[in-house]
């Protein structure tokens, strides 16, 4: 089970049996949303996510590629693309970590401990610093409350 393909198909398999919806955007493995719920206990906590997933023909020895599809208000998440900032995903991923992890621990970690120091949206670390409780109010004035189902095919 060393080739890639396999490896993509077990993580693949392994995310799904952990009860997140999946819903794949093209007839390969490489390319799905996934339903990501915010973290209890921060403002993100009730929000409900599309994740765009795009795992390279080098994964799991090169990481996944990222992004938020629809809105979120974080230091560390590109506005308009979506692109999140994710030093463990970007630049010190390991072929020993896998989806869920980016799922259970990765992007949870992210919502909770935003790094404003490194933001890729300036107006929501700039704001997080000045005035915390006016940022924690912004993000839980657009959350997201149900995932976009315009076309989703179960998985499961």
């Amino acid at each position: 089970m060393s080739s890639p393909s396999k490896r993509r198909e077990m993580d693949l398999m392994k995310l799904m049996m952990s009860d997140y919806k999946v819903e794949m955007i093209n007839d390969g493995m490489q390319e799905f949303y996934v339903e990501f719920h915010g973290p209890k206990d921060s403002p993100y906590q009730g929000g409900v996510w599309r994740i765009r997933v795009e795992l390279p023909d080098a994964y799991p020895y090169k990481s996944p590629s990222i992004g938020f599809i629809n809105k979120i208000y974080h230091p560390n998440v590109e506005e308009m693309s979506g692109s999140v900032c994710l030093d463990v995903i970007n630049q010190t991923w390991s072929p020993m970590f896998d989806l869920v992890n980016v799922f259970e621990v990765f992007l949870p970690q992210l919502l909770l401990y935003p790094n404003p120091s490194d933001p890729l949206n300036g107006e929501a670390a700039a704001l997080m610093m000045r005035d915390r409780n006016g940022y924690d109010q912004k993000v839980k004035g657009i959350l997201p409350r149900v995932w976009m189902e315009e076309k989703m095919e179960s998985v499961q």
